[in-house]
């Protein structure tokens, strides 16, 4: 074998040895996807001032089970969840549209199977029992343009002693009275924490009482944070987007 020919296999076993360890990273890659965790990015203000639009944030996939939603493009492969472990109340979880199964959602899970929910006068009835609820400072909304927005803002606290903020932007809107919702079981009732800009299990026709296996998991913390100003090949402005101090935070 001439240097040449040498020199050209092993060019060629570099290039195979190459292709080899990127193929092992995109499988590993796509294991921690399916199995463990995925990303999602919040796009709406619905669950403000818990999440920002602009948040990247993980999600368990593990957290309850898997189901056919677990798996990318929901393959109609097998029913109900593998693995199950039940939901608490007051978890963020991320799950596809009951309507069309294909659309994610992030919401916080306010009913449990068998729970009767309402809406009066803009505070949460669980049971019969008001959920505590109590007034804090105001959330203060910037935009890019310096305008400044100030909302309304109460801490939550469910019977099971987990506590989260909601707002209260429009008093007597149109979700701050509704009839007493009866969640069936294996279903569950979610709810936005921005509550009158969250189109929720308060809406039927839209929403309505989400199955668990339509649940794809568990919000656990951000990992990315941007205010939305620059553009993604701008990338000499993604330091001063960056909202640094949101990276890192967990999901509660």
């Amino acid at each position: 074998m001439t240097m040449s020919d040498k020199t050209k296999a092993a060019h060629s076993g570099g290039l195979t040895d190459n292709l080899r360890t990127i193929g092992y990273a995109l499988l590993i890659a796509l294991v921690i996807r399916a199995v463990f965790f995925q990303p999602f990015s919040i796009p709406s203000g619905s669950m403000l001032s818990t999440l920002l639009i602009g948040d990247y944030l993980f999600v368990s996939k593990y957290a309850y089970g898997y189901s056919r939603h677990s798996i990318p493009f929901s393959p109609p492969i097998f029913s109900g969840r593998i693995l199950a472990n039940d939901p608490e109340r007051g978890d963020v979880a991320v799950f596809k549209l009951p309507t069309d199964g294909r659309t994610d959602y992030i919401k916080r899970i306010v009913g449990l199977p068998g729970d009767t929910v309402q809406m009066q006068d803009g505070e949460l009835v669980l049971n019969g029992q008001p959920v505590a609820r109590e007034r804090v400072e105001d959330f203060v909304e910037e935009d890019r343009f310096g305008n400044i927005r100030r909302v309304a803002r109460y801490r939550e606290t469910l019977p099971n002693g987990k506590s989260y903020m909601t707002l209260d932007d429009v008093r007597g809107g149109v979700g701050d009275n509704t009839g007493v919702f009866t969640v069936p079981a294996g279903h569950y009732f979610m709810m936005g924490d921005n509550r009158d800009n969250s189109q929720d299990s308060r809406v039927p026709g839209a929403v309505g009482f989400v199955p668990f296996e339509n649940l794809v998991g568990r919000a656990e913390f951000i990992f990315y944070s941007t205010d939305g100003s620059a553009r993604f090949w701008e990338v000499w402005r993604w330091p001063a987007v960056t909202r640094w101090g949101r990276i890192g935070q967990g999901v509660h």
